[in-house]
């Protein structure tokens, strides 16, 4: 049997880039992948590539600074599952590099309500779900530069440390509940975002978001017991917060 059969596991940002093919691997390893994305079109295409495989796929068309939605979907899921095995808070938002005294509060504002915001918001929407769990996993997508904080990343810098540090401090809050709560760092990857942020870096050198697939879904499985944690793709190796 499959490690994640039938386990019900939530995906933001499924459309495309890391999310995407998070959830098409959760879908083959048999998971209920419930796929959160703004973009119709890469959900419909990922709903395509997974049509034979052992999993389902549940498709959610939404803009997670839409909180009232997000509030919403915790209900539909109570009551289609009435649980939550797993959730990817994987959606995220650069907001593009400048310093501190050029960014223009609305950038701040919207990367702080992706990143940052929303997450909470669906830790508050799912945390009945996921105590209703026999073993509910969570996952957020953290960077170096959460700690590096280096100049002109302000914004990105500032929400991945406070991602980080809502993560621990919901691990320490479920340490006696059957949640585990994790960050995963995937490095230097080829996607989107890094084109933003790096543009004309060769992309060949990248790791493709496919080969990170695996370990994501590993780090939501039901034997995961490292709580409070980073995980890092490029070392393999679990470090303090």
């Amino acid at each position: 049997m499959n490690i994640l059969q039938d386990r019900v596991i939530a995906v933001s940002g499924a459309s495309r880039g890391i999310g995407y093919f998070a959830a098409r691997e959760l879908a083959r390893q048999g998971a209920q992948v419930i796929a959160i994305a703004r973009t119709v079109g890469g959900l419909e295409e990922l709903d395509d590539e997974v049509a034979d495989l052992p999993g389902k796929l549940t498709l959610v068309p939404l803009d997670i600074t839409d909180f009232a939605s997000i509030d919403r979907l915790g209900g539909q899921i109570a009551q289609r599952w009435g649980k939550l095995d797993g959730f990817l808070g994987n959606a995220g938002l650069l907001g593009g590099l400048s310093p501190l005294g050029h960014v223009e509060p609305k950038t701040f504002d919207k990367v702080i309500a992706t990143n940052v915001t929303a997450n909470w918001r669906f830790i508050r929407s799912f945390d009945a779900l996921l105590k209703a769990s026999d073993a509910g996993r969570v996952l957020f997508l953290t960077s170096t530069i959460a700690r590096s904080r280096k100049a002109f990343w302000g914004p990105y810098a500032m929400s991945k440390s406070a991602v980080e540090t809502m993560a621990a401090v919901y691990a320490a809050e479920c340490i006696n509940t059957h949640i585990r709560v994790n960050l995963f760092d995937p490095g230097p990857v080829r996607t989107a975002m890094r084109a933003q942020a790096m543009p004309g870096e060769d992309e060949s050198s990248l790791v493709h978001p496919d080969a990170l697939a695996p370990a994501i879904a590993s780090l939501l499985a039901v034997n995961v017991t490292h709580t409070g944690k980073i995980y890092s793709y490029v070392t393999g190796k679990f470090s303090d917060l």
